[in-house]
């Protein structure tokens, strides 16, 4: 059956931020937005299985699009980094997940119920 006019595009998930969309970022993100105070660099390390270089790279990238802060302090006596969600960053990351929400939706909707494997 032919697609309607009203179908174009239906599946080009244009919210889809492909700063947001990358596994680590996405991670960082998750990690972050949970934690509105922010989060000292080592914790986000631990919670995101990065290396200290992954981390910077990405928190760099998050940074340059204005999702991320990055706020350099003393704690104990040692240097810290603080890293939070910008207002900015938060909303930008909402909006991601409500389109990731509506693809989630989609591929169950196009998949139809799962077979039954008992009687196949």
């Amino acid at each position: 059956m032919p697609l309607s006019d009203d179908e174009d595009g239906r599946f080009s998930y244009e919210g889809l931020d492909r700063t947001i969309h990358e596994k680590a970022r996405l991670g960082v993100l998750t990690s972050l937005v949970g934690h509105p105070k922010g989060l000292p660099f080592p914790d986000l390390k631990r919670l995101c299985n990065l290396t200290d270089g992954n981390l910077s790279r990405h928190l760099a990238v998050l940074q340059e699009a204005g999702l991320v802060s990055l706020e350099k302090g003393h704690a104990h006596n040692r240097p810290q980094t603080l890293c939070r969600l910008t207002p900015a960053g938060r909303a930008r990351f909402l909006e991601y997940l409500a389109v990731l929400e509506q693809v989630v939706r989609d591929a169950a909707e196009a998949a139809g119920p799962a077979p039954d494997l008992r009687t196949a």
